[in-house]
């Protein structure tokens, strides 16, 4: 039996770890065709290496300027077009914010919010040209509630969801579906549960069991959900939590 997105094509970024990595996973499984970045090629190698289906890694810096549009090309080029976009690549910074750094400030502006808008800006035309198309944006719980351990992380994510649902406003009838996947506390590297380490697989397998953290699968699961409805259906948003996350 054919999956349900066989032979499409898609770009996940942050791909070297985490829940980038799980998706990567999840749409290969479905068969699809995949361009994979990040900033560790090694990692995007390895991965490539595990996965059974046509991977592409291209590895890239999306703060530098015109490595968006580049990976973007690269992609389309591979593929003959580009069917999925997962703008997934983040960072997380937490803590008082009378003691962050003005380079800790940009960097979290610079990658979760002007990185994710460009690199969705460079998809679209194609997109919008061949009447279909998904892009999902990885948000975070942090971009629907006022977190106060981490200010300027959560402000970066509520510009993510403002802009996944005014741009959905602009597309609707153009046949490309915009939707926001945000998790809660997901046991992964951004959290201090590295892929690989010896003891991560039973940290995570006590939290999972208690209900106080999700896998990067979990989130794939949801994912994979929102890309797998039909044509005529829009996810907007999908929020997932941890059964005891309190908030």
């Amino acid at each position: 039996m054919t999956a349900p997105l066989e032979g499409r094509s898609a770009l996940v970024t942050g791909a070297s770890s985490g829940l980038g990595r799980a998706f990567a996973r999840a749409l290969d499984a479905q068969g699809v065709r995949l361009t994979v970045t990040g900033r560790s090629a090694e990692r995007l190698d390895a991965l490539r290496d595990e996965l059974r289906g046509r991977t592409h890694v291209v590895p890239a810096d999306i703060r530098e300027p015109g490595e968006v549009e580049r990976l973007v090309a690269e992609a389309e080029r591979r593929w003959d077009g580009l069917d999925i976009l997962l703008s997934n690549a983040g960072v997380y910074a937490h803590g008082e914010f009378a003691a962050s750094s003005q380079d800790e400030i940009r960097e979290l502006v610079d990658i979760n919010v002007y990185a994710a808008i460009a690199l969705v800006r460079a998809a679209l035309p194609a997109m919008i040209e061949r009447g279909g198309g998904d892009v999902v944006l990885t948000s975070s719980i942090a971009g629907s509630h006022d977190l106060d351990w981490e200010p300027v992380y959560a402000a970066t994510k509520h510009a993510v969801q403002s802009f996944a649902h005014t741009l959905r406003h602009q597309l609707a009838g153009t046949g490309v579906r915009v939707g926001a996947i945000s998790p809660g506390v997901v046991l992964n590297e951004l959290w201090g549960y590295p892929e690989g380490d010896p003891g991560t697989a039973a940290r995570v397998a006590e939290r999972v069991a208690d209900g106080t953290g999700i896998r990067s699968e979990d989130v794939a699961d949801a994912v994979t959900w929102m890309l797998t409805r039909p044509r005529h259906v829009t996810i907007r948003d999908v929020t997932i939590l941890p059964s005891a996350q309190r908030i």
